[in-house]
């Protein structure tokens, strides 16, 4: 299985404070993302994930997020299977220190 490239919540932190035109997806449950999540971040459960494919661009990388970031990971590999460019947030939002947005 190849390695999934990691990103540090500092680093995405980083590229969203400069403007970074990055792809951020959030794939906790309804009831953890009301709690607050990376602005412009797209929330898509990771059990709607699958169903959801036609939404990804293979020409695109994604960085996916979760609480924890085991669940993320776990994205990772299946997208990445699938011919995805994909990066995981390591740590998830429980290291992430920036502003968040409620929905």
């Amino acid at each position: 299985m190849e390695q999934i490239k990691i990103i540090t919540p500092e680093e995405v932190e980083a590229k969203v404070e400069a403007g970074e035109a990055i792809e951020l997806v959030d794939v906790r449950e309804d009831e953890e993302v009301q709690e607050g999540m990376i602005e412009g971040a797209k929330h898509i459960r990771m059990n709607d994930i699958p169903a959801n494919l036609d939404y990804f661009d293979k020409e695109k990388e994604y960085i996916f997020i979760c609480r924890s970031g085991r669940r993320s990971e776990n994205v990772c590999h299946y997208l990445q299977e699938q011919g995805y460019k994909v990066t995981n947030m390591d740590g998830g939002m429980m290291h992430w220190t920036g502003e968040v947005i409620v929905k």
